[in-house]
């Protein structure tokens, strides 16, 4: 049996979905320590300035990225808009090319490259 890209694309969004959710503490101290005072966001630029770090936001920058545009996909096929096979498989190879594509430009941002 071979999973359709449909499929992957379903288990990938779950998969984004908890990762987002298990990774919110995390972005919340972030978020809590870049606003407390100066110190504490040079701590935080500090923090974010580690490769490991940065690994981890990248992780939380696909995440998002692909449970947002597989979220679109739903939508449109909750509209009964492609939900042939054909048409099915083409938007899921699409979702997870767009999203992929998104966290290399955001990625690049991320580690200076522009």
């Amino acid at each position: 049996y071979r999973l359709p890209w449909a499929g992957k694309v379903s288990i990938l969004h779950r998969a984004s979905g908890a990762l987002m959710f298990l990774l919110l503490p995390f972005v919340l101290y972030l978020f809590e320590q870049s606003l407390t005072s100066e110190i504490s966001f040079a701590k935080f630029t500090a923090l974010l300035s580690n490769g490991f770090a940065k690994v981890v936001v990248l992780a939380l920058i696909w995440a998002y990225l692909h449970h947002f545009c597989a979220g679109i996909r739903y939508l449109i096929l909750d509209l009964h808009i492609g939900i042939d096979k054909t048409s099915a498989s083409k938007s899921a190879v699409s979702v997870l090319i767009v999203s992929l594509l998104l966290t290399v430009v955001f990625g690049a941002k991320l580690f200076g490259l522009f």
